[in-house]
């Protein structure tokens, strides 16, 4: 026998019989095999025999190298013979049958499939076609087909289209055939010009004459039908034709009798298959109409309801529960208009964008939902393939936010406004210009006579004289007293400063038993070179503390604190102060046991004679309700509130609503928070991460559907409700909560009552916006104890959110906080965040229709009966707070600071911007001590221009703290440093209880390119100072913008780089274009080894095209500043170091605060090395992290709210989204935490989530 000429693989014997079988078929191809027939018959059954009993056989075709593929589709596609095309069927069937697709892919690459449709096409011209052929054709179709990308392009060319429906069509009752004929046919229709064609021909008709009711016969070939079916009708043309055949109560009837026969839950496939046909049928809207006109919604509810206990069943449920709340009719919000209930007006309306167009709407435009839009091709299927940012985020290329354009990235320092314009600024930096001739440096160590500016505080306390109701009746007393003030009116107009010069002293007030304070904290180091933080008690003798405010009376903290050098770890330990000194006993149950006492004109007689209703105090000082509610009253009764004044160094009740007096709001508020009015002591026992309760998203959802099943069950009852001004708090028989938010900061809008103890809550929009639902500050009472609340916040509008993964919302009982417990708890249960069934309108959507909001729901239980508890989204801090801090803070003051502050200028509602000025004064006024204070490098800090961004003001406040104490650290920072700190930058917003904006209606972070004058008054000013100082060539060191994160955890930095934002992008760049000085990550660096909750992992330096008029980039851009950041704290918690697993509180964010000044310390010195050795340590942690920092997305895509993209798992998406997921998806098992939620997750989501 002659040697074979094929190829043959290195190693393999070339003698091998398979080769030598394949070599003999190879030499037969042409007219040889025509005409002797047999023989390759004989040759073909041989191999195939051969394939069968010897899996080396098909190795050896199959090799690398081998040419067997080609010889035998070389034979296939010359034989005439039916009996020996059979056999090489039969042979590539057994070859593609093993191989995990990877011999699937070799066939298609070698033009196997066009050889099998151009087969199929000429078996087809023979009549009768041969049975057994059409059956291996297909089948092997059918393992070729999904591996095949262009496998529906060239069936439709082929024409194997119509060979294949018509095969079905002759053969309905054939189910050996009909089988793989669907099997093909399924692959043909994910193809949707395919779909489309076969639904001209008749296929939809056909494969509903192929589905049939419950049966345990030809169970496989229901399963493949119904794939088939469900694969056609996402096309909207064949949905319509099956809405219009009258298919969809066939699918539900189907549906249902497989539900009732599939007792033991075999056949689950089948059932999910039925349901993903009424799926895609559904994102029509004739379909939907369809769907709930026969009654679906209650069919799927009630089929859904029995599978719940079996939790194998959880994908029928899940994809049941995305049909009905497709369908559930859209709602309109309960709002006559989706605008703030406040009204503001601006004094004059910007020439484009979201704030023109809300003026230019004509009147009576109903701006709540779209009018009804018959045009299919708008709502269902659009929704789904944009139905969130992320999903639109994924649509675009990866990298389309990243800048580009190489001149925008290399910083250029802008003249911006001439100098002459900038002079006037010069006011605000005396302490550049500063002599201190005629200060007694002598007299100073004896007497505090640093700078002060008391006129800001008393300007501000007397600028209105309205009466503020605030709590002092005991226990809960929900009226009010009215004060007045008794200072004269004081107006300050824009523009006005006031400061006061160093030499001018202002001597603090005698302190008998000063608490706690971060300015006892000393550094010494033990035999171990280890660094020990000590604080000297008022005795003289020395222990351990902290950096943060003790929250217990007399309580302690152990903390381990580094010296400037090192790191910083802090350590917690609960201990007791008793008569002035520490001592180590534990105290858990009353962290305030002190009371203060106040004479108060008027005084309730008791908890019981509360108000009409139930008690609770929603409407104190108001005319509304207030009808029986002051009997029994006591005149000048001495009421007793816990005195937190003394656990709070920065806290004052009295100074407080002195504060609120000058404090202006667009509603006028009159009353005071209880929470705001007696202070919050942070808790001793940390507060884990809620465990999220599985289905429990699922469950409120069908409470959701069961609104529309039992209407009758619904009370939809309006208890409270901002827009009936006269009287928003609704009476009623005492079966309902009374709610209030007429408050500074306060959100809440409405409350309607849907059951009886489930309400539905409104947010209040910002002013001059109609968006921004998050912040929500409010107060509830005439609760009852131990029954379970339910709430709904029904219009949230971001898609995700830390709900989701472990936060809780907060909430302040005043019976607690009389209890001696004032402080803010994270409470609730059920917590989840999801899409609900209220229509957003596409005004409020910017010009996208078919969307709709987010419910946060939450429940919770109430320990204390006739209590009056408050909701925040996160820990409230006013702008009246931040007032009342400063003016403690003078009180903090020693001789050795120097301190000023100034009035920046007055915000769109009247109420003052304050400038702090912080440093250490000099020694004594000689040239040389003068030189050296006046050219300290400036460190620039801000906070609050997102007034919802609570946490960023409870972190300036940890750094304040942290820069006015006495310890060597702190006098250390202050002679290192002038610290110029504008901490609260949009007080309008903060005050009229705004999420993101000011009363401009517009975000003042994206302003900072070209801020105006008259609309963002803080952003123009706060620029000019960086502008003057870049002029006189006294740039900051660092600039650092603080704020909060909703969708992320721990706390981080943004930065700018340009090496980074190139390494992110495939720009081309030489390497003078990436030439850059690496100590913009100097300061996140330190910040990773000593603060426990700042994670260098989340920091993000890349320069995106969507942050350029954010303050970050433009101080870097156009200010020169390389140290440009944003710092951004977590809303929820930690998911590493020592907190991790724990909800952020207050202590740790003012303990960030405290870290960051440390920080600075050790830049300090690390920017005075001459030897720049610790930057190439920095370059080597940077390329180390290069490959990790370029294939994250979390770091590079920033939403329009300054968030990257949500990356952790759960099940959030697939119980929301209206899409669902195929099983045969192969990366899905890479998203998920649990494989058996892979049913869960929707098509968008499992391929692009990252």
């Amino acid at each position: 026998m002659n040697k074979p000429k094929m190829a043959t693989e290195k190693g393999v014997p070339s003698n091998s019989r398979i080769l030598m079988l394949l070599g003999q078929l190879e030499r037969m191809n042409g007219e040889a095999m025509v005409r002797d027939a047999e023989t390759a018959r004989q040759v073909t059954a041989k191999i195939l025999h051969l394939i069968q009993t010897q899996e080396k056989s098909g190795k050896e075709v199959m090799s690398k190298g081998s040419s067997g593929m080609e010889v035998i589709l070389a034979s296939l596609e010359n034989i005439r013979d039916v009996q020996t095309t059979l056999n090489i069927l039969c042979i590539l069937s057994e070859l593609l049958t093993v191989g995990r697709g990877r011999r699937v892919g070799v066939f298609v690459s070698k033009g196997g499939t066009g050889i099998l449709f151009q087969l199929l096409i000429t078996a087809s011209k023979e009549l009768p076609p041969s049975e057994e052929l059409m059956l291996q054709l297909h089948s092997l179709l059918a393992k070729v087909g999904p591996k095949d990308r262009k496998f529906g392009v060239k069936s439709r060319l082929s024409g194997a289209l119509n060979i294949t429906v018509n095969l079905m069509k002759q053969n309905l009752q054939n189910a050996k055939l009909l089988l793989p004929c669907l099997q093909v046919l399924r692959v043909y229709s994910t193809n949707s010009v395919n779909a489309i064609s076969l639904g001209k021909n008749g296929v939809v008709e056909l494969m509903f004459k192929i589905v049939a009711p419950y049966s345990k016969k030809n169970i496989s070939l229901h399963k493949v039908a119904l794939d088939a079916l469900g694969a056609l009708l996402k096309s909207r043309t064949n949905a319509r034709r099956a809405v219009d055949g009258g298919h969809v109560p066939v699918l539900l009837a189907l549906y249902l009798d497989w539900h009732r026969n599939d007792t033991r839950h075999r056949h689950m496939l089948i059932r999910k298959g039925l349901l993903i046909c009424l799926r895609n049928i559904t994102n029509i809207k004739l379909g939907r109409k369809a769907f709930i006109e026969a009654d679906g919604i209650r069919i799927l509810y009630n089929t859904s309801t029995e599978c719940l206990p079996v939790r194998t069943l959880d994908p029928l449920v899940n994809t049941s529960s995305l049909i009905m709340r497709k369908c559930f009719p859209k709602n309109r919000l309960p709002v006559s208009t989706i605008k703030s209930a406040f009204h503001y007006q601006l004094p004059h309306i910007p020439a484009a964008g979201p704030v023109a167009q809300l003026y230019s709407q004509p009147p009576g435009v109903d701006d709540v939902v779209d009018e009804s839009d018959d045009n299919d091709e708008t709502e269902a299927d659009t929704e789904n393939d944009t139905e969130n940012e992320e999903d639109e985020k994924y649509h675009r290329t990866v990298n389309d936010d990243i800048e580009t354009d190489l001149n925008k990235l290399h910083p250029k320092k802008s003249a911006g406004r001439p100098f002459e314009e900038l002079k006037v600024y010069e006011r605000f930096f005396l302490e550049l210009s500063e002599d201190f001739q005629g200060y007694n440096f002598e007299s100073s160590k004896s007497a505090s006579t640093t700078s002060s500016l008391s006129s800001f505080s008393s300007s501000s306390a007397t600028r209105s004289a309205r009466p503020i109701r605030v709590p002092t009746a005991q226990a809960l007393s929900p009226k009010h007293t009215s004060l007045s003030s008794s200072q004269e009116d004081c107006n300050p107009t824009k523009g006005k400063h006031t400061e006061t010069s160093p030499s001018f002293p202002n001597p603090a007030p005698p302190v008998s038993l000063p608490p706690l304070k971060l300015d006892t904290i000393h550094l010494t180091k033990d035999q171990d070179k280890k660094e020990v933080a000590h604080i000297a008690s008022p005795d003289g003798q020395t222990t351990l503390s902290s950096l943060t405010t003790s929250p217990s009376q007399g309580q302690s903290i152990e903390q381990e604190l580094a010296h400037v050098l090192e790191s910083v770890s802090l350590e917690e330990e609960r201990a007791l102060n008793a008569e002035g000194e520490i001592r180590g006993v534990k105290q858990e149950e009353s962290p305030v046991s002190a009371t203060r006492h106040i004479q108060s004109p008027l005084l309730l007689g008791g908890i019981a004679t509360r108000r009409v209703g139930g008690g609770g105090g929603s409407n104190w000082g108001s005319d509304c309700g207030s009808e029986g509610a002051e009997d029994e009253i006591g005149e000048g009764a001495v009421l007793e509130v816990p005195d937190t004044a003394r656990l709070l160094p920065l806290h004052d009740p009295d100074l407080y609503v002195e504060m609120v007096k000058g404090t202006q709001s667009v509603p006028q508020y009159a009353e005071v928070a209880y929470p705001d009015y007696f202070g919050h002591v942070a808790p001793t026992l940390r507060e884990p991460l809620l465990e999220r309760v599985y289905g429990v998203q699922r469950s409120k959802i069908f409470q959701d559907i069961e609104r529309l099943i039992h209407p009758n069950d619904i009370l939809d009852k309006v208890v409270y409700d901002l827009n009936v001004p006269s009287c928003p708090v609704i009476e009623d028989d005492g079966e309902s909560l009374k709610f209030n938010s007429q408050f500074e900061s306060g959100n809440l809008r409405k409350a309607v009552q849907v059951r009886k103890y489930e309400y539905d809550l409104v947010l209040n929009s910002d002013i001059n916006s109609n968006h921004y639902h998050q912040w929500f500050y409010f107060e509830v009472s005439g609760m009852r104890v131990g029954i379970t609340y339910r709430f709904n916040i029904i219009n949230c509008e971001k898609s995700n959110s830390q709900f989701n993964y472990g936060m809780q919302v907060l909430m302040y009982s005043v019976q607690e906080a009389i209890s001696g417990r004032p402080c803010w708890i994270r409470t609730g249960t059920d917590i989840c965040y999801y899409k609900n069934h209220f229509a957003r309108s596409s005004i409020a959507a910017g010009g996208q229709k078919g969307k709709s909001y987010y419910t946060l729901t939450f429940s919770t239980s109430f320990s204390h009966k006739d209590d009056v508890c408050y909701f925040a989204y996160h820990y409230p801090y006013t702008y009246s707070t931040l007032k009342m801090h400063l003016s403690k803070l003078e009180a903090l003051r020693t001789p050795q600071i120097y301190l000023r502050q100034d009035v920046l200028c007055e915000t769109l509602g009247g109420n003052a911007c304050p400038l702090l000025t912080i440093t250490a004064m000099p020694e004594s006024n000689s040239n040389d001590h003068i030189c050296q204070f006046r050219n300290r490098p400036l460190i620039f800090l801000s906070a609050r221009v997102h007034p919802g961004e609570t946490n960023a003001s409870w972190v300036m406040k940890g750094t304040l703290e942290f820069l006015m104490g006495t310890s060597s650290l702190a006098a250390s920072l202050r002679e290192a440093y002038i610290f110029k700190i504008v901490p609260m930058l949009n007080p309008d917003g903060v005050v009229n209880g705004n999420h993101r904006c000011s009363l401009s209606g517009e975000d003042l972070n994206r302003q900072w390119q070209n801020p105006n004058l008259e609309l963002h008054p803080t952003i123009y000013h706060t620029k000019s100072l960086l502008q003057y100082l870049a002029h006189i060539q006294r740039a900051p060191l660092v600039f650092c913008d603080y704020h909060g994160h909703s969708r992320k955890k721990n706390v981080f930095m943004y930065g700018c780089s340009v090496k980074e934002t190139v390494w992110q992008s495939n720009i081309s760049a030489t390497s003078s274009d990436l030439q850059e000085d690496l100590g913009y990550r100097a300061l996140p660096k330190i910040l990773s080894q000593i603060a426990p909750a700042f994670s260098m992992a989340s920091c993000s330096f890349v320069v995106e095209r969507s942050k350029e008029s954010t303050a970050r980039v433009v101080v870097w851009r156009e200010i020169g500043v390389q140290r440009s950041y944003t710092m951004e704290s977590t809303l929820c918690g930690c998911d590493q170091g020592k907190y991790k697993g724990l909800q952020i509180g207050t202590r740790e964010l003012e303990e960030m605060g405290a870290q960051f000044c440390v920080a600075m310390l050790r830049l300090k010195r690390l920017t005075g090395l001459r030897n720049h050795q610790h930057f190439l340590d920095l370059e080597s942690d940077l390329i180390g992290t290069q490959s990790k920092v370029v294939s994250s997305c979390s770091t590079t895509y920033v939403l329009e709210e300054d968030e990257p993209s949500f990356l952790e798992a759960i099940d959030y998406s697939a119980e929301s989204n209206d899409d669902d997921a195929e099983p045969e998806n192969e990366h899905s098992s890479e998203v998920l935490e649990h494989p058996e939620h892979l049913d869960q997750l929707s098509d968008s989501e499992t391929n692009h989530r990252v």
